[in-house]
């Protein structure tokens, strides 16, 4: 995204709207009124600010914003990282953005071709090739093909209407349907959330410092920060976060975080040592990943001893795309995974087994224990989902509510009505800017300003709200058709709009919800969707199930689109990308995603039994049993009774993790989330990914860059996921096995 350049005279032409006062024609100072020692401190954020703006402005005027190179290397990543979303996501249902590794990548590339080049590979490219990138790799995701469309095309029951089978041309429709929509949601909060409110992004904010580390400075001279990064650190926020970040041993994007030797040569010194980290690990991945096609016993290991394997599943798959994806994710989360495995498989599935509850093979979805306590991680992932939404909503309300009535009650006695359309909510010495055009003018002369926004993009290179509004019009009418015309009369038009109008509201917490923990709730606000979609649609009709399955897929789409474009946008931001540029890019990625991951869909499925031992499609059986669940229907023995006592443990779990939200004490306590899918998935994944947490504990504990570990599992990953497409060759002309 585009560093924000702040004010100009034609700011009232952009699409956002610009902080003014009454008098729209009037731009109101953001300066702070200071006196005394803190007129050095506003001077020189005044000059930060000047200074970010032209910086802003200048990158945003760089061709390389936009161009055709960018989008075709960024599209090629990205059906790379698309085929890899799909062979992992049809395994365990997790899927990357791939953001850090598609800079890299696209990195490496131009800096091996830059002989060849007419101009230079900058930094505001990278943005625009890591977008394009991760908007096309994430579609296996967004469009549904790990989850909702293999529970409708082999999960479904007759008496359900199902299974439906969808050949690839409604495939290609329906992911072009929805996949546009969500971006549209997301360029209206850009100016809230990444400007007043100044939120975070964490993996936005780390891609876009690699991106700079990558580039450096063009001429070579030692590091130096850039005029955006002096304005951030000199703004109030920052001044308020210094003494944490210090604590930590560094300051936020200071002057003193710039290495002593940025010369060119160390960053050509650095950048290879990536690549050559980034080629080892994805070799090591790739070999593992051919010789596994061969011996397919190397991805079971009984390291348990073979009853247990045999039995009960316990067994791991040394793969290390698992390896790296657990370092991504963390030791905190890979834990709570164990934990969750250790609840599920080591004594639910005995427990259910042995009372007779899952009478069937333990391996069974239907009558075994594999499928009896995927309803109980159901239950916990629901109670974690309304837990944690449910104080996103809320939250505002509690923090802000009693100044908003104080406020409110002040203007009604001086007969002020009309200044009640434009309340802030926030108080004046707040963490947020105030959101009205007319705040400034309820601000008495003695009183001071928030902490200030930071400068903005030039209107020219932001989208405008014409583009904007049409665009979400037209991407919602291309939804609704999209539907009606692969589902036909299966789904009614309203359930089809209401789907629609929830995916607008639950994207709004969602980006929250990524900007403050890097964690975008898309499977909680799915399942919302099918809770909701369950008191609506009455158990009777036919069609509740597949109506549920839509309205949750059509949620989950939009929460995601919006949150991947926010993400990107953050790191355009940083780096002074113009988010017009990203906008446009967005939109190629996620039309040519949509197209490559029907199509990737339909080869997966064609040559592999799905379900089956390869691709077990554990998301598309939660998707399934959720909408079973909330309409009454199909739960085992026992099952409600251990899954109402799951939700509520949990419920009050999740509910003393945010209480505790930065404190020591809360990694403890288990999030729901992780939980449930080490509770759904088998364990010889869970144990993987518990490794691969392991690996990132001891990594962090001995001081290692967060950059490089997540740099070798980027590669661990991408080499399973690039030779699984040679493995797929190799099933589909029937190569046998040793």
């Amino acid at each position: 995204m585009a560093p924000d350049r702040g004010s100009r005279a034609d700011s009232q032409t952009t699409g956002y709207h610009s902080i003014s006062s009454k008098d729209d024609n009037q731009e109101v100072s953001e300066e702070p009124d200071l006196s005394g020692d803190e007129d050095s401190v506003a001077v020189e954020e005044a000059e930060a600010r000047d200074e970010a703006r032209e910086f802003l402005a200048e990158r945003a005027d760089e061709g390389q914003n936009f161009t055709v190179r960018g989008v075709l290397v960024g599209l090629a990543i990205g059906v790379i990282i698309c085929f890899s979303n799909m062979y992992f996501g049809l395994q365990t249902g997790w899927v990357s953005g791939m953001a850090m590794p598609a800079a890299l990548i696209g990195f490496a590339f131009f800096k091996t071709v830059a002989r060849h080049i007419n101009y230079p590979f900058t930094p505001v490219e990278n943005v625009l090739v890591q977008t394009v990138a991760g908007a096309l790799g994430t579609m296996p995701l967004g469009c549904g093909f790990v989850g909702v469309l293999p529970a409708l095309n082999y999960l479904l029951k007759p008496e359900e209407n199902g299974p439906l089978v969808l050949g690839t041309g409604k495939l290609m429709i329906w992911a072009v349907g929805i996949c546009f929509f969500g971006v549209f949601i997301a360029v209206p909060l850009r100016r809230e959330v990444l400007i007043r409110e100044k939120l975070k992004f964490p993996s936005g904010t780390a891609t876009a410092l690699m991106i700079g580390v990558l580039h450096g400075n063009e001429k070579g001279a030692k590091k130096q920060e850039n005029p955006m990064e002096t304005f951030r650190r000199r703004s109030q926020d920052m001044r308020r976060s210094r003494s944490m970040d210090e604590q930590r041993g560094h300051t936020a994007d200071g002057p003193d975080t710039a290495p002593e030797s940025g010369t060119e040569a160390d960053r050509r010194s650095d950048w290879k040592a990536q690549i050559k980290l980034l080629i080892i690990a994805f070799g090591v991945s790739a070999v593992y990943t051919l010789a596994s096609y061969f011996v397919p016993p190397l991805h079971d290991i009984p390291i348990l001893g073979l009853p247990l394997a045999h039995t009960w599943l316990w067994t791991l798959n040394p793969s290390p795309a698992y390896i790296g994806q657990g370092i991504i994710m963390g030791p905190a989360t890979t834990l709570h995974m164990l934990l969750g495995a250790v609840v599920g498989w080591g004594i639910l599935s005995p427990l259910a087994k042995n009372q007779g509850w899952a009478p069937g093979p333990v391996e069974d979805w239907e009558t075994g224990s594999k499928g009896w306590i995927v309803w109980v991680s159901l239950a916990i992932m629901l109670a974690d989902s309304i837990v944690s939404l449910g104080w996103l909503i809320l939250r505002p309300a509690i923090q802000f509510g009693p100044h908003y009535i104080r406020e409110a009650r002040e203007r009604i006695k001086s007969g002020n009505y009309r200044s009640l359309l434009g309340l802030s909510a926030t108080p004046s010495k707040g963490a947020y800017t105030p959101l009205s055009a007319t705040i400034s003018a309820s601000r008495t002369p003695d009183q001071k300003p928030t902490s200030l926004s930071e400068p903005d993009a030039p209107p020219e290179h932001l989208v405008s709200s014409r583009v904007v509004y049409l665009g979400l019009l037209v991407s919602i009418a291309l939804c609704v058709g999209a539907t009606h015309i692969v589902f036909a009369s299966l789904i009614p038009l309203y359930a089809t709009l209401l789907a629609i109008l929830l995916a607008l509201i639950l994207s709004l917490m969602g980006v929250r919800a990524l900007g403050e923990t890097d964690l975008n709730p898309v499977s909680g606000i799915s399942k919302l969707t099918q809770l909701a979609f369950a008191l609506l649609i009455p158990s009777s009709n036919p069609n509740a199930i597949i109506i549920n399955l839509l309205a949750g897929a059509i949620s989950e789409s939009g929460a995601l689109q919006a949150g991947d474009m926010m993400q990107d946008l953050k790191t355009g931001h940083l780096l002074g990308a113009a988010p017009k540029a990203q906008f446009y890019g967005q939109l190629i990625g996620s039309f040519v995603g949509a197209i490559v991951s029907a199509a990737v869909y339909k080869l997966y499925t064609s040559v592999y039994a799905i379900p089956g031992g390869m691709f077990q499609v554990p998301t598309a059986y939660v998707w399934i049993f959720t909408a079973r669940l909330v309409t009454g229907k199909g739960l085992p023995d026992m099952a409600w009774q251990w899954a109402l006592g799951g939700g509520c443990i949990f419920a009050v779990l999740t509910a003393f993790r945010i209480v505790g939200q930065g404190k020591t004490w809360q990694a403890y306590l288990p999030g729901g989330i992780a939980v449930a899918v080490g509770m759904y998935n088998v364990p010889s994944f869970t144990l993987a990914r518990t490794c691969g947490g392991l690996v990132s504990w001891w990594w962090s504990r001995r001081g290692g860059e967060e950059g490089t570990v997540i740099v070798l599992a980027s590669g661990l990953i991408l080499g399973e996921g690039v030779v699984s497409i040679v493995n797929l060759g190799l099933a589909s002309f029937r190569v046998p096995h040793l």
